[in-house]
């Protein structure tokens, strides 16, 4: 009989097939457009001209992207591609910095490497979009958007029929509250406090981009950070296991994530929001999955991709690319499981397929 692990991932397999199928090659998308917040996990290209670290428009990043390294921090597509395929669009959402004219009618992505919910997260590597300067940059689009369908209720009346993904906060953990020595967060509040204070500015910021029009919104909760080769590295924790204390953290934040999306729910009826379990649908044994190494990325190991590096060639029998961000292959099984749910916990209440055909 096959496995639980077996099952799942012949389900992956038949959602991204079905989804090609129903769709075809000169099939509609199921929604008119998508819209996508976050950080460097969906980042395509924002940070390419800004003054940071957290860069990713270089070799050997992109080696299995059809247009090479473009600012994608994996070797081939992020898990918001994915979703977009999934959703039927033939091309990918434009990042901020090069949609232009009619091309925002279709969606933008505003996701900035290193970015995060608090201000302040990630300042140490240099310049980001934190995701109050996203929200700025996507009421510049919405305006576009008035101007282009000419006024403000066609533009409603569009927005009101799109796909909205955010997801971040993962470096307010691993770029702010778990680096004592750079930021003060982890002497001011207990990882129980830390979880409050960020959904509640969390909860604000929802709040602003459903002011400017979202209607159908996905929350992609937060992986196993604490399993990322860079943590194993900085945290040595016992072989074949994961930073606890990050992870549990993590679960704190989740937890209350998915109590937030209820709250949303109930105080705007005319809109949906969702929640996407990426910690639980990571869990899973790899193995069953064909992934051989989880501890290490496939360019440079536990310290830090470089222009200078070989990857391994391999690719997906890594759960990682680099010492932070999954692989292609990983990105593919998350967007199949948020787009259409393998079990029940994978999406609450609905998943993005739902969603998109409210």
């Amino acid at each position: 009989m096959a496995s639980t692990h077996q099952k799942i991932w012949w389900s992956v397999f038949l959602t991204l097939l079905l989804s090609n199928c129903q769709h075809g090659v000169d099939g509609a998308p199921q929604v008119p457009c998508y819209f996508i917040f976050g950080d460097s996990l969906s980042d395509s290209g924002n940070n390419n001209l800004l003054v940071t670290k957290a860069k990713a428009n270089f070799k050997p990043y992109g080696i299995d992207f059809p247009q090479g390294p473009t600012g994608r921090f994996t070797n081939g597509r992020t898990i918001v591609d994915v979703i977009s395929e999934l959703l039927g669009f033939h091309s990918f959402i434009p990042s901020f910095v090069t949609a232009k004219g009619k091309g925002v009618l279709q969606g933008v992505n505003y996701a900035s490497g290193a970015a995060g919910i608090r201000d302040e997260t990630g300042q140490h590597l240099g310049d980001r979009i934190t995701l109050n300067r996203q929200l700025i940059n996507y009421q510049h689009t919405v305006a576009q958007i008035a101007k282009l369908l000419g006024g403000a209720a066609a533009a409603a009346d569009q927005l009101s029929k799109c796909v909205f993904t955010v997801g971040i906060g993962s470096n307010d953990y691993i770029n702010n509250y778990f680096l004592p020595n750079l930021y003060p967060t982890s002497k001011k509040f207990t990882p129980e406090q830390y979880a409050t204070a960020l959904i509640a500015q969390y909860s604000l910021q929802l709040k602003t981009l459903h002011k400017f029009g979202a209607r159908k919104v996905a929350l992609l909760g937060l992986g196993l950070i604490g399993c990322a080769p860079a943590e194993l590295a900085a945290f040595s924790p016992p072989k074949g296991t994961c930073v606890d204390k990050i992870n549990s953290a993590v679960q704190l934040f989740n937890g209350k994530l998915q109590s937030l999306v209820n709250d949303l729910n109930t105080e705007f009826s005319d809109s949906k929001f969702t929640y996407i379990n990426i910690f639980g649908i990571g869990s899973g044994d790899p193995k069953a999955a064909g992934f051989k190494v989880t501890d290490s990325g496939c360019c440079g190991g536990r310290t830090g991709c470089t222009a200078s590096a070989t990857p391994c060639s391999n690719r997906r029998e890594f759960v990682f690319f680099d010492e932070f961000h999954p692989t292609e292959a990983v990105n593919v099984n998350l967007a199949a499981r948020a787009y259409k749910a393998s079990t029940p916990s994978d999406a609450s209440p609905i998943d993005i397929n739902t969603l998109a055909n409210l």
